[in-house]
């Protein structure tokens, strides 16, 4: 039976379980039938008391499995008289969040970053030059010249710089495209301090060439746009080398 946003998922979606860490059973089961399209953001899931009668478990086992899809930004828990657990879309900052905790604890070395940046951020220019819009290109000018203020006043971070290259990926419009890049942040960041141990000014040289890349996107030239952050990463990439060969 299909769910609306005011209704309550029918019964034949739940099956019972009876295995050990049913918890996890649960979820995975909730997961699916979000996945599948029987759930949709805005149902209501079941009270806690059919929940428990229609998987046959226990109450503390259900709020357990409950607790866990609203961590992962699946369902959102409301109180009051017309509370209980509701369907969510995950938003790309939680699920960018959840990357970035993944790539946090991987073994990534600056080497490595650079060189999956030089694959995605040169890959995705054609998309940032057709579609960005004026409010892109602002925003984008708006950090170039923070950063700039920023080195001038010898307060410059790399935090300036990642944020620059996160806030291209948001010029493509592409969700995912944004949730990859965003996801990448802080190993960006890691990778452009390491950069920066090699070569303390580069802040100065970076800076000038991300105006650069604003000028090409603005005058929707891919080709410079490309020539301007492929020289721009190949720099990094070479900085990084030397830091880890010392």
């Amino acid at each position: 039976m299909p769910t609306s946003s005011s209704g309550t998922a029918g019964v034949e979606m739940f099956a019972p379980v009876s295995v050990d860490r049913v918890s996890q059973v649960i979820v995975d089961q909730i997961k699916l039938l979000i996945r599948d399209g029987r759930l949709t953001p805005g149902d209501r899931l079941p009270s806690e008391r059919d929940l428990c009668q229609r998987f046959g478990v226990s109450r503390v086992t259900v709020r357990e499995a409950l607790r866990v899809l609203e961590a992962s930004g699946l369902v959102e828990i409301r109180v009051g008289a017309r509370g209980g657990a509701f369907v969510t879309a995950p938003s790309t900052e939680r699920l960018s969040a959840g990357l970035a905790d993944l790539l946090s604890l991987a073994p990534l070395t600056g080497s490595n970053v650079t060189e999956a940046r030089k694959v995605v951020e040169i890959g995705i220019l054609p998309l940032v030059v057709e579609r960005a819009t004026e409010e892109d290109v602002t925003d984008l000018l708006a950090i170039i010249d923070e950063a700039e203020a920023a080195l001038a006043a010898g307060e410059y971070t790399m935090g300036l710089s990642a944020a620059f290259h996160v806030r291209v990926a948001g010029c493509t419009h592409n969700p995912a495209i944004e949730m990859l890049v965003h996801s990448f942040h802080g190993p960006i960041l890691m990778s452009l301090r390491q950069a920066q141990m090699a070569a303390p000014t580069m802040g100065h040289k970076g800076t000038e060439e991300h105006r650069a890349l604003v000028e090409a996107i603005k005058a929707h030239d891919v080709d410079a746009a490309v020539a301007v952050m492929s020289t721009h990463l190949e720099r990094t990439a070479e900085r990084t080398a030397e830091d880890a060969q010392d």
